[in-house]
């Protein structure tokens, strides 16, 4: 599978807003994004924004892949099989990149970002009702069980990201057991409890046409 080894920070310059790609860094003054919030490149600073209906529809594609850290191979398989689903295309997409595993993971707190709760997941830390799942791209359903492996309780960056996000919260779909290192998917989200920043309605018209 590729893996983006340059810079994350290029990509939230590129999309001219911070994607919490490095997760409690981005919250700092250590965050390039703040330092240096103009597109990347030679000629980052004078770049303007394209303002056709096209480049509005492919930015905000773009923006989804990186946020949830997806190939286009995989966003697009991702958006076949939304269209397939019952519902609002958009809706039922953004619901099915939530439910990842390696999301969840993230979402719960068990990493301070979605590429580490990627390797996480790979690196077989966590179980899901009882069986060792080991890809992140796996579909959780309402009811699974997303549990640390009790060889993997003691590793640090569980407790460490746990304590970092103290406060936060979860979301409204997902149930957190702090003590247990585990958590519990309650049901489908809604659009309301996805706080992320894309108008996915774009990306339905742009694989439209």
């Amino acid at each position: 599978m590729a893996v983006y080894h340059d810079a994350r920070c290029r990509l939230c310059r590129r999309e001219g807003m911070k994607l919490m790609l490095k997760g409690a860094r981005c919250l700092t003054d250590k965050c390039a994004f703040e330092r240096r919030g103009y597109a990347p490149g030679e000629h980052g600073k004078s770049r303007r924004a394209k303002e056709t209906n096209y480049g509005q529809q492919l930015r905000e594609k773009q923006r989804a892949r990186r946020i949830y850290g997806l190939l286009e191979r995989q966003f697009r398989h991702t958006f076949a099989k939304a269209s397939d689903a019952k519902g609002v295309t958009g809706e039922v997409l953004l619901q099915m990149l939530e439910r990842r595993l390696d999301n969840v993971v993230f979402r719960l707190g068990f990493a301070p970002s979605r590429s580490a709760a990627r390797q996480l997941v790979r690196h077989r830390h966590f179980s899901v009702n009882g069986r060792t799942v080991d890809i992140p791209s796996f579909m959780t359903k309402v009811g699974d069980e997303i549990q640390v492996r009790e060889r993997s309780k003691e590793i640090a960056v569980f407790k460490n990201s746990l304590e970092a996000r103290k406060g936060q919260g979860v979301p409204d779909w997902v149930e957190l057991n702090p003590e247990k290192l585990s958590g519990r998917v309650l049901h489908i989200p809604t659009r309301a409890s996805i706080p992320v920043p894309i108008n996915e309605q774009l990306i339905v018209e742009l694989y439209s046409k």
